[in-house]
């Protein structure tokens, strides 16, 4: 027997209960961050009279406020970000473009150790790290967040770039080379600029994991002026505990920096997920 069809109007009832599911998930995930630029704008007693709605006067000054202090913390986040996104894609673009299409001798046991390097957790190279930092004298230094970061985003980025570059066809290059390029040549001319999806995904995660990152700044950097916005903010807080509208300035101010960038590199995040340039599907 032919099995029935669903009907138009079977499938627009199911894209209609979809979109509303994501409508409604979309709402509840963006509530919090909502509820934050309210209560920004507020005094504690306004805070206190009304916890949802809108108060007025709307308080700007809590921003001016919060921008005093968290600004140096915000600005040591961008410059350290800035290093580590640079590095990694330079160092993991040319480490996968080299695995992908060269043949040489360990090529494959290379490539096995920077897997294997994903396997260990992070939290079992602490204690090796920080002494060997410190060993180094390396404390309260903008490398000591550098180097950690770097090595951390060059391992996925090596493994991200390398399945990128192999599912790119062989015909490309050979024409290339039939044409004169050199290996330098295509690695500048014809993989990089292809491979934006994956280097706008790798730039993306690198920056959430540079600003997101608590324990390991906290833990190497004594002092303040060097401090990065995660852990600044912790200060702030306790510095404003009682003054929820700075407060909550202050973290609306520290996430807009990622929220923008991710508004800029989500086409490509997304391209590189889906395995494509931006447009393509």
């Amino acid at each position: 027997m032919l099995e029935k069809r669903p009907s138009v109007r079977d499938r627009s009832g199911r894209q209609i209960g979809v979109k509303a599911a994501l409508i409604l998930l979309i709402t509840i995930s963006l509530l919090p961050y909502v509820l934050m630029v309210v209560t920004s704008f507020k005094t504690n007693e306004q805070f206190a009279s009304s916890f949802w709605g809108i108060e007025l006067p709307l308080h700007f000054e809590n921003y001016g406020r919060a921008w005093n202090q968290v600004a140096p913390y915000l600005w040591n986040t961008i410059f350290i970000a800035a290093i580590t996104i640079v590095l990694v894609l330079i160092v993991s673009s040319i480490a996968g473009f080299v695995l992908a299409r060269y043949r040489f001798r360990g090529r494959n046991f290379i490539y096995g150790l920077v897997l294997l390097m994903m396997m260990i957790p992070g939290i079992a190279n602490l204690i090796p790290l920080f002494v060997m930092m410190r060993d180094l004298g390396l404390l309260n230094t903008y490398t000591v967040l550098v180097i950690p970061y770097v090595t951390g985003g060059v391992v996925l980025g090596t493994v991200l770039f390398r399945n990128f570059v192999e599912g790119v066809p062989q015909s490309i290059f050979d024409a290339a080379r039939v044409d004169g390029a050199t290996d330098f040549r295509m690695y500048i001319s014809i993989m990089l600029p292809l491979s934006r999806p994956v280097l706008g995904t790798i730039a993306l995660m690198t920056v959430t994991t540079v600003w997101n990152d608590f324990f390991w700044p906290l833990l190497v950097l004594s002092d303040d002026s060097l401090r990065t916005v995660s852990v600044g903010l912790q200060f702030f807080q306790g510095q404003n505990a009682t003054e929820v509208g700075p407060l909550m300035a202050g973290y609306f101010i520290a996430s807009l920096p990622l929220v923008i960038l991710f508004g800029f590199l989500s086409k490509y995040f997304l391209a590189g997920v889906q395995g494509g340039m931006p447009g393509s599907h």
